[in-house]
């Protein structure tokens, strides 16, 4: 029989060799492909040298936050939709009355903190719903950390969601941008640290069982684990306070709004994650 005439004969154990080969070779392209959109998806959280929390985040916390159904952020979210609606103070008027459907809230909180010419002051987001209850709807001031606070901040931020931030801390917000950046680099506390020492000098070096991570504010209000619950930059503020053991300044001291928008800015460019879950 010439040559050109014989046929290959295929095994059973030859042709199982060759699906396994082909069956490894796809699930290597499939691991390839999904390491490739994970790391395009992470890309996001980084904005030349600053960093969002979430890359500092174990995976299973970012998939909670990811996954709004099981986000418990969600929870104050749902808690700041009934609030926008409901009609409160002397002026029969609800957050609604004056802005409608809360979407039209989108980018609004990307530059708070920021100076209110008319009151001539730095606010930051709690404070400005504060304000608009008690001018506008002369309803009571929410109190600070409270359910009902923070979800309305919660539901405001996340209308922003995905977008930059972008603070002003030139022209009128200046001196407040240079407050807060002094009480950043200053040593308090009986350990003697500043915020710098933490979020700078020892950034991604283990402190416990967690990495340090920048100190980014685009995050709050935040779910945090330890905490079991949502709470606001200005919270964190005061445990890091206690936590090198410095007396802590009053939620909604003028220290605390300016530092709050020193700590934005260093964040410029970086998306608003609100609600986002931290360890």
């Amino acid at each position: 029989m010439p040559e050109r005439w014989r046929v290959e004969t295929v095994t059973g154990g030859q042709r199982r060799k060759r699906l396994v080969i082909a069956s490894l070779a796809a699930t290597a392209l499939a691991a390839v492909t999904l390491l490739a959109a994970r790391a395009d998806d992470l890309a996001k959280y980084q904005v030349g040298g600053e960093k969002s929390g979430y890359l500092f985040s174990a995976q299973e916390t970012r998939d909670m936050q990811d996954d709004d159904f099981n986000n418990p952020g969600f929870l104050w979210v749902e808690r700041g939709e009934a609030a926008w609606n409901k009609v409160e103070g002397a002026a029969g008027k609800s957050c609604a009355a004056c802005h409608g459907d809360v979407k039209s809230m989108r980018s609004v909180a990307t530059s708070y903190p920021k100076v209110d010419t008319r009151l001539g002051k730095l606010l930051d987001l709690e404070q400005r719903i504060n304000n608009c209850r008690t001018e506008h709807m002369q309803a009571p001031a929410l109190a600070w950390e409270s359910d009902a606070l923070l979800g309305l901040t919660a539901l405001v931020k996340l209308q922003s969601r995905g977008m930059p931030v972008k603070v002003a801390i030139e022209g009128p917000a200046k001196s407040y941008w240079e407050r807060g950046k002094a009480f950043y680099y200053t040593r308090r506390g009986q350990l003697g640290l500043a915020c710098s020492n933490c979020h700078e000098d020892n950034e991604g070096k283990m402190l416990r069982a967690d990495p340090l991570s920048q100190g980014q504010s685009n995050g709050f209000p935040t779910y945090r684990l330890a905490w079991q619950k949502l709470g606001s930059i200005q919270r964190r503020f005061q445990e890091c306070n206690s936590q090198v053991r410095a007396e802590p300044y009053p939620l909604g001291a003028d220290e605390y709004v300016a530092l709050e928008l020193f700590v934005a800015s260093r964040g410029q460019g970086l998306p608003i994650e609100t609600p986002s879950v931290r360890r």
